[in-house]
């Protein structure tokens, strides 16, 4: 996958998340950019108690969630990562492609791990 597979239009909304975020955050600095990737965390649990949700796994609540949840809190994850990593580097799009074009060379070009 190179740059120019990806549309501009999927990094616009991304620029617009990391703009309102930057204009409406309460910490600045290290504080800040840590409490964004934190973030992250709480994204990666909601995937988590929705699949628990999903499977029914808690007898004493049953099945509440959907494998349509699950996906919306996978996407949430994504979206929280990449919003992350925009406030690591305007060059959010160029540093994703190179490293996924770095995994893909060492997972599936070799063969092997």
């Amino acid at each position: 996958m190179s740059e120019r597979d990806t549309p501009a239009d999927f990094w616009e909304p991304v620029d617009r998340l990391y703009a309102w975020l930057e204009a409406n955050r309460t910490h600045d600095g290290a504080d800040g950019l840590l409490l964004r990737v934190l973030k992250l965390s709480e994204e990666v649990g909601e995937v988590a108690q929705a699949v628990i949700g999903a499977t029914g796994q808690n007898p004493r609540k049953g099945t509440t969630h959907s494998w349509d949840d699950v996906q919306a809190e996978l996407c949430d994850v994504v979206i929280t990562a990449l919003v992350a990593l925009r406030t690591l580097t305007p060059d959010a799009r160029g540093v994703l492609t190179a490293h996924l074009e770095r995994v893909a060379r060492r997972s599936l070009g070799s063969g092997t791990s």
